[in-house]
């Protein structure tokens, strides 16, 4: 392992495939990296996707803890979670950023209120041009339209969940993540503390979640003290993902587009069959092609990569890999495919692996770049 050094092979390697069937050796351009963290600042990074080598520039942004960062999806603006409040005592919000493509540097547009505690995630639905956030602490989910400037607008709509489950840390409801439906007309809430993940209606073009009477709720009952966490569709729109924090385990489930429903049909541990001691799962991704799934286990410090079957949904074992350090809180793969960045938080670096696209298959480059308490990764070109 080498930290703030750069191995010169993987890059070798590519140059020579390149020029052997005959494509450009001219290098391509390096693109922006924002890292969230546990921590007061937004840090900026360049990632050569040619040689795998990322390049931290330094802190754009002063923020007190920015979890998560999203990207438009066609202006040159980030938006960025504010977790604060996590303990309860007051909101946290969403801060829209303008890049400067030539130095990473980020200009704060605006920032709205997210109607609740500990704003841990956020997802942006293209279609309807709406941004979506998770208020761990508050146990709720808030809209926002997403103005023609970049900018944020007021919130539309703020749900709050109810519920609870057995383990120490579900004595009330945590948003954990939200993502919207590939049709469109519903919003999905995985929430750690009640154990459910939470289906309700979208109106896209008020930028509304509706609820639902108790007796016509769609919701999906995980496993009690399962702690569902993070979520991802299948290319094909036909299944769903979970990955459940306490449980360490990933459930794969069919999604009913027409009526916004899930059917489980599969279980599948991340934990090494000789595990011991407590579990923790963080971050769930599937491939573009939707042939593998990729899932994080903090407890051991490895990433699992499961191959899926794109008729059934079901997952089965292909790989488990150290993390390349302490606590993968999340991973991100890049646009291309070819590559793998881990935020190995309690390590205070990213860890870059390359990805074989035709197997799913993951290998360490050995490569470590230093910085502090990084949770999410993400690529702006």
């Amino acid at each position: 392992m080498k930290i703030g050094t750069h191995k010169p092979r993987w890059g070798a390697l590519l140059m020579l495939l390149a020029v052997a069937s005959g494509a450009s050796a001219a290098p391509a351009p390096s693109e922006l990296v924002y890292v969230g963290m546990h921590g007061p600042e937004i840090r900026a990074g360049r990632f050569d996707a040619r040689s795998g080598d990322l390049a931290m520039l330094g802190t754009v942004a002063a923020v007190p803890r920015p979890t998560w960062i999203v990207r438009h999806p066609r202006l040159s603006i980030v938006y960025a979670a504010n977790e604060d409040g996590n303990d309860g005592t007051r909101n946290g919000s969403v801060i829209a950023y303008r890049v400067d493509p030539a130095t990473g540097a980020l200009t704060r547009l605006n920032e709205v209120d997210a109607g609740g505690g500990g704003t841990t995630y956020l997802t942006l639905d293209p279609r309807s041009m709406t941004l979506f956030a998770a208020n761990y602490a508050g146990g709720s989910v808030a809209s926002f339209p997403i103005l023609s400037d970049g900018r944020l607008g007021d919130r539309v709509s703020l749900v709050a969940a109810s519920g609870s489950g057995p383990h120490r840390r579900q004595a009330k409801p945590h948003a954990h993540s939200v993502l919207v439906d590939p049709t469109g007309r519903f919003v999905l809430v995985a929430d750690l503390g009640a154990d459910r993940l939470f289906v309700y209606p979208f109106d896209g073009r008020k930028h509304a979640i509706r609820t639902e009477p108790a007796e016509t709720a769609r919701h999906f009952v995980a496993p009690a003290g399962s702690g569902p966490r993070h979520i991802a569709f299948a290319p094909n729109g036909r299944f769903l993902y979970l990955v459940n924090e306490l449980t360490a385990d990933v459930q794969v489930l069919r999604w009913h587009a027409r009526d916004g429903r899930l059917d489980p049909v599969q279980t599948i541990a991340t934990n090494a069959p000789d595990h011991e001691g407590a579990s923790s799962a963080s971050e769930i991704l599937v491939s573009a092609n939707g042939r593998f799934v990729y899932a994080g286990n903090r407890a051991e410090n490895r990433i699992v990569v499961f191959a899926a079957n794109p008729k059934e949904g079901t997952l089965s074992f292909l790989q488990r890999i150290d993390a390349g350090g302490e606590v993968p809180w999340g991973f991100t793969l890049h646009p291309d495919g070819r590559w793998m960045l881990v935020a190995n938080e309690r390590s205070d670096w990213i860890s870059i692996f390359a990805v074989d696209r035709r197997s799913g298959r993951l290998t360490d480059t050995g490569r470590r770049t230093p910085t502090p308490k990084p949770v999410s990764i993400t690529f702006v070109r």
